[in-house]
């Protein structure tokens, strides 16, 4: 199975950009309601995942109580605590199985670590289940 079947396209995302500082980057999580989301360079590659986490210890570690402190930090200074691993747009669905066991999304990027979008847990989950249900019938 291909995996562009369940791919989210960048541009149906909600992602950050690594000079984005850190309260353009709350603001965002806030408005979309999402605990994490992919970070990208200007050149549109993948650089890693940002979390409300990272937001969180970023600001503790640099003492900041004022949001306004935040307007001049870019997240790419933070300290991610892990990044959700990208996958080649070739990679096999056995591949985002495996990946999607230890992360919500899964990047997607093409051969120039371009990122291209994300196939959620959710979709893998979908994937499986409906494969599990042939197989049944293939057995009743």
């Amino acid at each position: 199975m291909n995996i562009l079947f369940y791919l989210v396209p960048k541009s149906e995302l909600v992602y950050i950009y690594d000079d984005f500082s850190v309260r353009q980057t709350m603001e965002k999580l806030e408005l979309h309601r999402f605990t994490s989301v992919p970070m990208i360079n200007r050149k549109g590659q993948y650089v890693g995942s940002l979390t409300e986490g990272d937001l969180l210890w970023g600001l503790k570690s640099r003492g900041i109580l004022d949001i306004r402190e935040t307007e001049d930090i870019p997240v790419r200074q933070l300290k991610r605590c892990r990044d959700n691993e990208p996958v080649n747009i070739n990679c096999k669905m056995e591949d985002l199985v495996m990946a999607s066991m230890n992360q919500n999304f899964i990047p997607v990027v093409d051969d120039n670590h371009i990122f291209i979008g994300i196939v959620t847990r959710r979709s893998i989950i979908s994937y499986c289940f409906e494969n599990y249900q042939k197989v049944r019938e293939g057995e009743a």
